[in-house]
């Protein structure tokens, strides 16, 4: 048995999603986010950066139905067909916005077969993503994971139902949104490298969001950093969000910042080796206990450096040869 069926269970089941989360709304900056996704794939033998096309940002106001029409070209455009897979997602209107069933009618209708995920942003409730699902289902999309964006006080409050919900996917905090929902109670400060990670409130509802989604097997998604050409402030976001806060992925706006998310992510060296070294050493045992360099191993530490490997390989590091057979096989 794979190591995923063998240490996780029912847990194998949960979404192995690539740590970075690159979005682009504007045709040119499309066209190349999905360009370079196919180098990234090309050079590192995995998809280690979602590519979600942008219909709430990215449309012109009067211009909803063109620009959903665009999108779902470029999708239809992907090449799909290599060993590892190009992943898509979209990001559509909020579902109380005029042009949210007529994109979901669109994209999902024309090639949600071909997309790894729906996005839908300021979700409030379980009711929203009630609608959601129901729009997608409507549209033929009812095996395609939802993404929701928690936005506001109380959808931070609801994140744990929300989460729960068996088609969310992942749950991604809305930074900018949320400080703004504040009424001028939270800094603008708030919304920068430093704020972002000292004032309490949004402190707090960056680690609901992260809880909610460890308690419900999904993938918390950490924000934005608007400073996009402060690559040392993007480090320490990246950074801070994956040891401090407990989130497995990460927004990009801008190419510049796939890189910095990749690394920040990506386990030590030499964690990545003594991870191999031991998952190695449990499958020859048949994953009964083990004695490693002087520390008892048995499956709950198993479980602990299989993620490790896991984390490696959607970062794009380079496995030990003797555990690399595990994600050949996987694929």
């Amino acid at each position: 048995m794979h190591p995923r069926q063998v240490l996780l269970g029912a847990q194998a089941a949960a979404a192995m999603l690539p740590v970075c989360d690159h979005y682009s709304g504007v045709e040119a900056r499309m066209r190349k986010s999905l360009a370079l996704q196919a180098e990234f794939i090309a050079a590192r033998g995995a998809c280690v950066f979602d590519v979600t096309l942008d219909c709430e940002d990215g449309a012109p106001v009067g211009g909803e139905a063109e620009h959903a029409a665009l999108v779902t070209e470029l999708v239809r455009g992907v090449d799909l067909s290599g060993p590892v897979r190009q992943r898509v997602g979209v990001r559509v209107h909020p579902v109380d916005h005029p042009a949210f069933e007529a994109d979901v009618a669109t994209i999902v209708g024309a090639v949600g077969d071909r997309l790894s995920h729906l996005m839908v942003p300021k979700v409030e409730s379980l009711d929203d993503v009630t609608r959601a699902v129901r729009a997608m289902d409507a549209a033929g999309g009812g095996a395609l994971p939802l993404h929701v964006l928690i936005e506001s006080p109380l959808a931070v409050h609801r994140a744990f139902e929300i989460a729960a919900h068996p088609r969310v996917q992942s749950l991604s905090f809305g930074l900018m949104d949320f400080v703004s929902a504040h009424g001028g109670a939270i800094p603008s400060g708030g919304m920068g490298v430093a704020g972002q990670f000292s004032h309490p409130l949004v402190l707090r509802a960056k680690l609901d969001i992260a809880s909610a989604c460890h308690a419900h097997g999904k993938v918390p998604s950490h924000c934005v950093v608007t400073e996009f050409k402060d690559t040392a402030a993007l480090r320490e976001a990246a950074g801070r969000a994956a040891r401090e806060l407990g989130y497995t992925r990460m927004w990009s706006i801008h190419p510049d910042q796939i890189g910095p998310i990749l690394e920040a992510f990506a386990p030590p060296s030499d964690e990545v080796a003594r991870a191999a070294d031991i998952i190695a050493a449990a499958a020859a045992a048949d994953w009964a206990p083990i004695s490693h360099q002087g520390h008892l191993h048995d499956r709950a530490s198993y479980r602990y450096f299989w993620q490790v490997l896991e984390r490696a390989h959607q970062t794009g590091c380079v496995l030990p040869a003797h555990t690399q057979r595990f994600f050949d096989a996987s694929r």
